[in-house]
């Protein structure tokens, strides 16, 4: 599903991720690896130790068949600074076989600051190319133009005749776009909550992810949570 940001063409993948076809630059969003051992780590309360290993699985399938130039990670790519050092051997190549013959940007969360840099690739608050800037953090005023962020994990809720559907979407106004999160254990807030007032004043599209396709869905359309 495509659709503009000040200007460019930018897909917005059902994975999650977002395309950017004439840069070949991927993007994605809040991979919080390692959630599940930090849970543990803090509570003592065990989790299914799997989350970091789904994530890679479905980063490294949109990686092969879009085959980027560049990888652009928008923070909170570890769900705390000590993340890396709970990534196991596996983990570790699947990281580096996405860094190989790219260019991979990790931009600094509130989560995790630049601790993923142990990794390899580099490392910075904002990434800038052409007219967008990719950040963690929405940011207001005319800092917006041309912004890619993550941060607020956007989901909208649908209303049919016989449900109510819940799902993940990236939400643009043709100025930002804020990309749902790509973590497999990470929550979602709906996208009619306070944190997102002010951000897009004229109203938004919302994309809403499916199994197969994204799905287009004007404000006015979606339903409260």
């Amino acid at each position: 599903m495509q659709f503009d940001v000040a200007g460019v063409s930018l897909t917005a993948d059902p994975s999650g991720a977002l395309w950017w076809a004439d840069e070949r630059l991927l993007a994605v969003a809040d991979l919080h690896f390692e959630k599940g051992s930090a849970f543990a780590s803090r509570t003592g309360q065990m989790l299914p130790p799997y989350d970091t290993h789904a994530t890679l699985a479905r980063f490294g399938e949109v990686v092969e068949r879009l085959a980027p130039k560049t990888i652009v990670c928008l923070g909170d790519n570890f769900h705390d600074r000590d993340g890396p050092s709970r990534l196991d051997a596996a983990a570790r190549r699947a990281i580096t076989a996405l860094m190989r013959k790219r260019r991979f940007v990790w931009i600094e969360g509130n989560h995790d600051a630049a601790s993923a840099l142990v990794l390899g690739g580099e490392c910075s608050l904002e990434f800038a190319k052409g007219p967008l800037t990719f950040r963690h953090e929405p940011k207001r005023g005319r800092a917006a133009a041309g912004e890619l962020c993550g941060h607020l994990h956007p989901v909208a809720w649908v209303a049919t005749r016989v449900r109510r559907l819940k799902r993940r979407c990236f939400v643009a106004d043709g100025t930002r776009c804020v990309l749902p999160a790509f973590g497999s254990y990470t929550g979602g807030l709906d996208v009619f909550d306070g944190a997102f007032a002010g951000l897009f004043p004229r109203g938004f599209q919302a994309y809403l992810l499916g199994r197969d396709r994204v799905y287009p869905f004007a404000h006015s359309r979606l339903a409260a949570e």
